[in-house]
């Protein structure tokens, strides 16, 4: 029941997340089409995404306390899901066949996920996370991550190498940290409200740390994805490697497929196959949306007003040339 709980609220906390997405989007909309130009925190619209992106990330904080990282994790491809069909009503598109095979494969492989997943305890206490986070596998574990960031983070800092997969592989070795670290806090203040009072251990205090550097550092180079390449390209990538990253560290912190049958870990590895080929179908091929905007506010230029003219008359003579200022100053040159 604990397990099932944690599995309605992630998938829920996900869904209100998609939904935010596209009210937010359709603010940004209202305002791009008003004649004057205002901020986007104006809007009473925009306000409301924000809230309900605010719940559903509490809400997928909170599921972490009740259910594996090994299905929880996956269960973020309901948010791709949710804004493929829920941009339908809000931003009034069209629905694509893609979407609909796409999702019916997320949907498939979500099901096997939760079918499948290990069952293992998942409160947790601080001396259980004390004794994981000093565990051999796991130490080796971070040795490792740490080498391949430093690789990765060479090559994009000195090699100027800011290719998709490179950036979005920090993203999920970051995210593999993040996702132990949400556990372990979200776990341990779970017991605390229940009695058990786990907040008095150094331990939790070290997770929170964890959680918010990493957490930082994540967004950092996800917005510096989302800024170099499209979103049909950066969603689903970070999807996979997130979710993957995800499972490896939940496999080795909590050992949650410890005591697994072979079959259960095949089915919810091809349910995890499922939603990830979803998700790739549904950002397949899908098209960025462009304002259209055919005129510059010049009171937006610095040192431009808003009597200034950006080019001269085209039925005058001088249309197409230089003014006298700049050839007397290219001649200066």
């Amino acid at each position: 029941q604990t397990q099932l709980l944690g599995v309605l609220l992630a998938a829920a906390s996900n869904i209100l997340i998609s939904v935010s997405l596209s009210i937010q989007k359709c603010a940004h909309l209202r305002l791009a089409c008003q004649k004057e130009l205002k901020p986007c925190y104006t809007s009473k619209l925009w306000w409301c995404g924000i809230t309900l992106l605010a719940l559903g990330e509490v809400g997928n904080f909170t599921a972490y306390g009740f259910a594996p990282i090994a299905l929880v994790a996956p269960l973020g491809c309901m948010s791709v899901i949710g804004s493929a069909f829920i941009s339908v009503f809000f931003l009034k598109k069209t629905m694509r066949t893609a979407d609909i095979l796409g999702g019916t494969l997320a949907i498939t492989g979500t099901c096997l996920l939760v079918a499948f997943a290990p069952s293992v305890p998942q409160v947790l206490t601080a001396r259980q996370v004390q004794n994981n986070l000093e565990s051999w596998p796991f130490l080796v574990y971070s040795i490792l991550e740490i080498i391949i960031f430093c690789i990765l983070l060479y090559f994009y800092k000195r090699k100027a190498v800011k290719h998709v997969v490179v950036l979005l592989m920090m993203v999920a070795l970051l995210a593999s940290l993040t996702v132990i670290a949400v556990k372990a806090v979200s776990s341990m203040i779970t017991l605390s409200a229940k009695g058990n009072m786990q907040l008095t251990y150094s331990i939790f205090y070290i997770m929170v740390v964890l959680m918010a550097s990493s957490c930082a550092f994540q967004v950092k180079f996800l917005n510096q994805a989302m800024h170099l390449y499209e979103a049909t390209a950066v969603v689903p990538i970070n999807f996979v490697f997130f979710t993957t990253s995800a499972i490896i560290s939940g496999v080795i912190f909590y050992q949650e497929f410890q005591s697994a049958a072979f079959l259960s870990v095949f089915m919810f590895l091809f349910g995890c196959l499922l939603s990830f080929l979803g998700v790739f179908i549904i950002a397949r091929n899908k098209k960025e949306e462009h304002l259209q905007i055919h005129f510059i506010d010049c009171g937006h230029i610095p040192g431009q007003k808003l009597t200034d003219k950006i080019q001269p008359d085209s039925h005058s003579s001088c249309y197409g040339t230089l003014n006298k200022e700049d050839d007397s100053r290219k001649s200066q040159s």
